[in-house]
């Protein structure tokens, strides 16, 4: 696996950061807590004239025909910012299961609507017991056991359940299967929906980084403005420690989710395995991020007032969303505990 990202890779994701630093403010994602929906039209159409909506979606779709390790960047990005829209979910998620779908009608309705910007879709696994965004999809991709269903939000009801992030939006989703809306079945609908499920994983794991990084610096800034005994914080020797002891484990964890990014993009037999170490390491390096970064900024940590704490639970929501830590745990359990599992060095990290 070569984990190194092309000039042009890296030329995209400093483009992205630039346009979302301006635009993904702490200011901007506290006014869209007061909007009925919790997103914002315009900075999607943004996101849409970018082409980062149609990013995975086929060239003869309208779209740029990208895969996972090209948008891996671009997802760290949105964690730095906590962006609220869901692209990650879109472009990782929704995208390539459509694409996968045997029924090509399906994917003439969707995927040129998805890339235009005339379409959100949200999916919805048994994973994940609440659907992010429900209510602002045109289209509901629902897994029903070993089926997957196609449903327009006019065939759904929809429940909202409050998050611990504000900017997540969760929905639980009452509707009636039926062969209308069964778009696949059987063997077919259990890879897609792994391969689905996986994709959500990495995409959590992406943003976990982008959000540590994020929680670093502004647990810096606040530590180099902040004075006590006539000196910075951060000039105080504990301080550091706290910090350095969060961006070590966050420059270990990206070599980890990049390899998941290849794996998925390759179709890697391992894939599952690969994209749950991603989760596990990203998200222990975002919470440690978290709790260091509350310390650091002493009783302030907590308050409202202080953006700390838009990006502290985002890392707390990823943390529990496609798969818990138990979950994934588990998962690279069964690989490292199976009979002759191949670890080690030049096998695992």
């Amino acid at each position: 696996m070569d984990f190194t990202f092309t000039e042009d890779q890296l030329l995209f994701q400093d483009e992205v950061k630039k346009f979302l630093v301006n635009e993904v403010t702490p200011e901007n994602i506290r006014a869209s807590w007061e909007t009925d929906t919790g997103r914002s039209d315009a900075l999607w159409a943004q996101l849409v004239e970018m082409g980062l909506t149609g990013f995975t979606v086929p060239e003869e779709f309208g779209g740029l025909g990208m895969n996972a390790v090209d948008f891996v960047l671009l997802a760290q990005e949105c964690g730095f910012v906590a962006l609220p829209e869901p692209l990650v979910d879109t472009v990782l998620v929704a995208v390539p299961l459509i694409n996968a779908l045997s029924d090509d009608a399906v994917k003439f309705a969707w995927l040129p609507r998805i890339a235009s910007g005339e379409a959100k879709v949200a999916v919805g696994l048994s994973e994940n017991l609440l659907v992010a965004d429900a209510h602002i999809a045109d289209l509901l991709l629902l897994q029903n056991g070993d089926e997957i269903h196609a449903v327009t939000k006019s065939q759904a009801q929809l429940t909202h359940n409050e998050s611990i992030d504000p900017s997540r939006k969760l929905f639980s989703v009452q509707w009636t299967p039926s062969t209308a809306t069964c778009v696949a079945k059987g063997d077919e609908a259990k890879k897609l929906i792994a391969d689905a499920f996986n994709a959500g994983v990495l995409g959590a794991a992406a943003q976990a980084l982008g959000l540590t990084q994020r929680m670093i610096e502004i647990s810096v800034k606040y530590t180099t403005d902040r004075t006590q005994f006539g000196k910075p914080i951060g000039s105080f020797q504990a301080v550091k420690h706290r910090l350095a002891n969060v961006a070590v484990p966050l420059e270990y964890a990206k070599a980890v989710v990049h390899r998941a990014a290849y794996s998925i993009a390759h179709n890697h037999p391992d894939a599952a395995l690969h994209v749950s170490h991603a989760k596990l390491v990203a998200t222990e390096a975002s919470l440690l991020g978290a709790k260091n970064g509350i310390q650091v900024h002493g009783a302030m940590g907590y308050t409202w007032e202080v953006d700390m704490h838009i990006f502290m639970k985002k890392s707390w929501a990823l943390n529990n969303t496609w798969g818990d830590v138990a979950f994934h745990k588990n998962r690279v359990a069964d690989f490292v505990l199976a009979d002759g599992a191949k670890i080690g060095s030049g096998q695992t990290f």
